[in-house]
């Protein structure tokens, strides 16, 4: 997790695929070389950092498993 960082400069980006129920994730590419998840709901809340290419990996497999349903 993410701590004891400045967010003001922080921009975050919705998923896509959100449908505006509430329930999505935030994507933050300019945490000082780390890649920040959030959940939308709870801006203020704890921020998970992957390095990019952990979350590289991650958006691959994702792809690769939704193109196999």
């Amino acid at each position: 997790m993410v701590n004891e960082m400045d967010m003001t400069s922080v921009t975050w980006r919705k998923s896509t695929r959100s449908n505006g129920s509430g329930d999505c994730i935030e994507v933050a590419a300019d945490l000082a070389g780390k890649v920040g998840l959030r959940d939308s709901k709870d801006p203020a809340g704890p921020i998970l950092a992957f390095s990019p290419t952990a979350w590289a990996t991650f958006i691959r497999a994702t792809k690769a498993e939704g193109s196999r349903h």
